[in-house]
């Protein structure tokens, strides 16, 4: 039998829902094949923690787990009975706290008895097992969309679409993808687990994202800045040339239409382009005798914002 999931992904049982997505993010990382090759005990960690989230980091399994109805390795259990409680054809109704919801007996052992049990029940067919995988992708994936491969612990790799405006956190989910269903006793098979992939944005070193909006730094002369001018910017697109109007301070914006990242087809948010007025790397005389000249005639002192 596996570990317990709450000692596997080391949090207490009255943890979040988001403490065990970030325990479970800090240890898949940690223990990732791809980060430790070759390392059997590293992707055996791996495969413990992923089946440990995948019990407890679905909200319905966690509550079944909790309650008793599902063990540690995500398989259903059926509770003991009352002394004197007979096997009446009534719903039996535990009574301790980790007793489920009511239980019909002539479900669990209809099988034995040659009741209706069929495919409910434990003897039933069971659904496979989720597969979870933590994937990094850039920026430009999430703004324009992209194809990648990922790589699960079971050594399969899936060729996977990332959606345009896709989010930091989203989880995709391939279904049927996951691991093999479980048959019952008639030899029925139960449907495939499916496939849930963990996107994580890589930070990027010229944009930020704000909503469906992307932020940038732009750099601008001081005589651009005083007099006006081109300054060239880089986009997801490519790069443009904007007007930077004459008298621009830092922190001014310049919107690009279209420019940020996908929030339905076709449509898109916008770049926007935040002004930083830059003095020149080395020292010019030319600009300190200027500056001294018009500090001496007209004396300026900023608004405050």
């Amino acid at each position: 039998m596996a570990n317990d999931p709450y000692q596997e992904l080391g949090v207490a049982r009255s943890a979040t829902a988001d403490d065990l997505r970030k325990a479970y993010r800090k240890l898949a990382k940690q223990y990732h094949p791809d980060a430790n090759p070759g390392d059997k005990a590293s992707e055996e960690k791996f495969k413990r923690v992923t089946a440990a989230f995948d019990l407890i980091g679905d909200p319905e399994k966690r509550a079944k787990f909790d309650r008793g109805e599902l063990d540690a390795d995500g398989r259903e259990t059926h509770p003991g009975f009352h002394a004197g409680g007979g096997f009446g054809g009534g719903p039996f109704r535990g009574g301790g706290p980790t007793m489920g919801p009511d239980i019909d007996l002539s479900d669990i052992f209809g099988d034995v008895f040659g009741g209706r049990g069929g495919g409910r029940g434990f003897g039933g067919p069971q659904k496979g097992q989720d597969l979870r995988a933590r994937f990094d992708i850039d920026l430009e994936d999430a703004i324009l969309g992209a194809k990648r491969r990922v790589s699960f612990s079971d050594g399969r790799q899936l060729d996977i679409n990332i959606p345009a405006g896709a989010a930091d956190g989203q989880v995709l989910r391939l279904k049927g993808l996951g691991g093999p269903g479980r048959a019952g006793r008639d030899g029925t098979h139960g449907p495939a687990g499916d496939a849930l992939i963990e996107l994580s944005i890589r930070p990027h070193p010229v944009f930020r994202r704000e909503g469906m909006h992307l932020v940038m730094d732009l750099p601008v002369s001081v005589p651009d800045a005083v007099l006006g001018g081109k300054v060239e910017a880089k986009t997801p697109d490519g790069p443009v040339t904007l007007s930077v109007p004459p008298g621009s301070n830092s922190g001014a914006t310049l919107r690009l239409k279209a420019r940020g990242l996908a929030h339905a087809p076709g449509k898109r948010g916008d770049l926007l382009a935040k002004i930083v007025v830059t003095l020149p790397d080395a020292p010019d005389p030319e600009l300190t005798k200027f500056a001294e000249t018009w500090r001496k005639q007209r004396p300026y002192s900023p608004k405050r914002r």
